[in-house]
């Protein structure tokens, strides 16, 4: 059972293992089937056996998780936990097709080519079908290392609350997500020829101009800098457009409009987000446990290896202007 689980730190060194699933290993989910512990995984269960309360009215502070030598043993992957919570509030999934994880700093991908023509549906009896040739990528896909470091002695956080200290992880996360993001977008704008404005200033016929590239996918998202997405929500035709339930805001052609603040003001980007991009992850985020466990947070790195390939041809398009 849960409550005689063995915790120590060599739990988070273990060879492709990660903590969460060496404490699965331990304490299955699955024999709690039926029980009022059914909705728990292992690392919750064992929050339980500590009566660490990490949200709520009883909110436990830090200093909680470092009751026993047992328990200070989760307080990582409380860490980890907040973080990766704040990196899932990213534009990433409006942008990535698939992703692949891989054990390196390297990522050979493959090239796609449609070159003898893609729209020839019928092919005369005796003459050769059109060819899609997939082939291996010339240039293997560097993973970049993204990280911060988080400065805090013990001292200073051990009387937080846990809710509050979380926010603060979580922020951790949305900055090293919208790192990645920049990134993406970043490899997204190099591997197009961009098309300009139609005239001076941005307009509503700028934007049915880029939805207009798209011709064998469609353009789901458009990414845009704070200042040009005010823009775009103050034309005309977005009159009548409302944010749905959760805040996002339409296009009249259907594509969601995202704000990012890593693009100059000069720069637009379409998406096709089930063609576009691939995201390739070296590592999960990676922390110093060992210092975390012993409560010597004074600098702590938190980093995470990821790369992006470009997929299929004609599912992103560039509006710049000078």
């Amino acid at each position: 059972m849960f409550d005689s689980v063995k915790l120590e730190k060599g739990m988070y060194h273990l060879a492709n293992t990660t903590f969460a699933q060496a404490l699965e290993a331990a304490d299955p989910s699955e024999a709690y089937a039926g029980t009022p512990l059914a909705a728990l995984d292992a690392f919750e269960r064992q929050l339980k056996r500590f009566d660490i309360r990490i949200s709520g009215a009883d909110c436990d502070c830090v200093e909680k998780f470092f009751t026993t030598t047992e328990s200070a043993v989760l307080f990582p992957e409380f860490v980890r936990r907040a973080i990766k919570q704040g990196m899932e509030e990213s534009i990433l999934p409006e942008m990535v097709a698939a992703t692949a994880a891989v054990n390196g700093t390297c990522y050979k991908g493959f090239t796609v080519d449609e070159s003898d023509g893609a729209y020839s549906a019928v092919t005369a009896q005796g003459n050769d079908m059109k060819i899609t040739a997939i082939t291996e990528a010339d240039t293997p896909v560097a993973l970049d290392k993204f990280g911060r470091v988080i400065s805090a002695s013990y001292e200073i956080v051990r009387r937080q609350r846990l809710d509050s200290f979380a926010v603060a992880l979580r922020a951790i996360g949305r900055k090293l997500a919208a790192a990645i993001a920049a990134k993406a977008l970043s490899e997204l704008k190099n591997s197009v020829v961009p098309i300009g404005l139609v005239g001076s200033t941005l307009s509503y016929t700028d934007l049915a101009n880029l939805y207009g590239q798209f011709t064998d996918y469609d353009m789901t998202t458009v990414v845009a800098s704070p200042k040009n997405v005010a823009a775009i929500l103050a034309m005309e035709q977005m009159s009548d457009r409302c944010a749905d339930a959760k805040g996002c805001v339409y296009l009249p052609f259907g594509a969601k409009l995202i704000k990012d603040a890593s693009l100059d003001d000069t720069t637009m980007i379409g998406i096709s987000k089930d063609y576009a991009l691939e995201c390739i992850t070296g590592s999960d985020v990676l922390l110093e446990t060992d210092q975390l466990i012993h409560c010597q947070l004074d600098r702590i790195a938190v980093s995470v290896r990821v790369g992006f390939l470009p997929l299929m041809n004609g599912a992103a398009a560039v509006l710049h202007w000078a």
